[in-house]
């Protein structure tokens, strides 16, 4: 482990339910795997079925690998607490597709990680018409914690809402004209940039969620899990190798295994040091800067009256969801 700050190994009861969206790969996997291995409950929302339980399947096996070892804070159950449920983020209806079905199963939610990420993708949109990073990064994952917000204020105290972002945040613009990159053709489709943006609006999405939330059970945290290989290079291969390590080792940082690029975010989501606490963002488990034109509450409040006008246009976004999202 090191001397590095990480998060405590605490008990977590099985009824404490915990949701990761991307969890079978990379950051999420780790993520999904230690919390289950604390003992909550934990749902892997991720695109595909087949992919999620060969996850499930590896991550039983090295749970076992660890109870073997008598690693510390992992609780003594015959096989984890998971479950797969399908989320593609790349999807509007998707999003509105799981929480229908988690709706449906009767449960509470406590923790609300959203995971799921690509980094540096070509100039591409979704079939509801927006830059894909943008839908996948951000839209949807707001979309999702504005309709399993109301289950989470009425599932008991210390409920949070876990958003991975980056310290790509910095290298970012903020101009709801230009928001969706279509001044743009796929030659000066700025990928970095575009991935900064989405990152920074999950930032700002803490902020303005927390102002609204600040006299309920639910937190908003955010946190950049540094760079890990596996996670941030699939999208980038084409890019000369001069650009990304210039620009994205300056903003991000040195590369990390999954393991240690879950660390904050585990943290975030169980240490009970951080009940209450709002309006933090974290690098390696510490609270970090956030760049001011990310902390720029007239930036943030724009941000969160575009995106709600994003999500009225399909009525994704219905009255009762607005009322609870604006602290009513």
């Amino acid at each position: 482990m090191g001397g590095h700050q990480s998060f405590p190994r605490v008990t977590l009861p099985k009824e404490r339910v915990v949701i990761v969206t991307g969890a079978n790969t990379g950051i999420g996997y780790e993520t999904a795997k230690w919390i289950a291995m604390m003992g909550a409950t934990v749902i892997l929302a991720c695109r595909f079925e087949e992919r999620a339980r060969e996850a499930m399947t590896k991550m039983n096996a090295e749970f076992q690998a660890e109870k073997d070892r008598k690693t510390e804070g992992v609780v003594d159950y015959p096989e984890l607490r998971i479950e797969f449920m399908k989320l593609d983020c790349a999807s509007l209806q998707s999003v509105m597709d799981f929480v229908k079905e988690f709706k449906n199963s009767g449960r509470q939610l406590h923790v609300l990680v959203c995971n799921a990420g690509i980094g540096l993708h070509k100039q591409a949109y979704t079939d509801e018409g927006y830059e894909l990073m943008f839908q996948v990064n951000y839209l949807s994952q707001y979309l999702l914690a504005a309709h399993l917000l109301p289950i989470m204020k009425t599932s008991g105290e210390d409920c949070r809402i876990v958003l991975v972002s980056s310290e790509a945040h910095r290298y970012s613009e903020f101009n709801l004209d230009r928001i969706q990159g279509k001044h743009c053709n796929e030659q000066n489709f700025g990928r970095v940039l575009f991935y900064g943006n989405s990152k920074a609006f999950q930032i700002m999405q803490m902020f303005s969620m927390n102002r609204r939330l600040q006299n309920s059970n639910v937190t908003v945290l955010s946190l950049h899990p540094g760079m890990v290989e596996t996670e941030v290079s699939r999208n980038f291969k084409d890019m000369k190798t001069f650009t990304v390590l210039t620009t994205l080792t300056k903003f991000v940082g040195q590369m990390k295994n999954p393991f240690e690029g879950a660390e904050t975010t585990i943290n975030a989501a169980v240490n009970p040091a951080l009940k209450g606490v709002r309006d933090v963002y974290y690098t390696d488990c510490k609270p970090a800067t956030i760049h001011n034109r990310v902390t720029n509450t007239q930036n943030q409040e724009s941000l969160w009256t575009y995106t709600q006008e994003c999500l009225k246009k399909g009525a994704f976004l219905p009255d009762d969801i607005v009322k609870c999202l604006e602290g009513e």
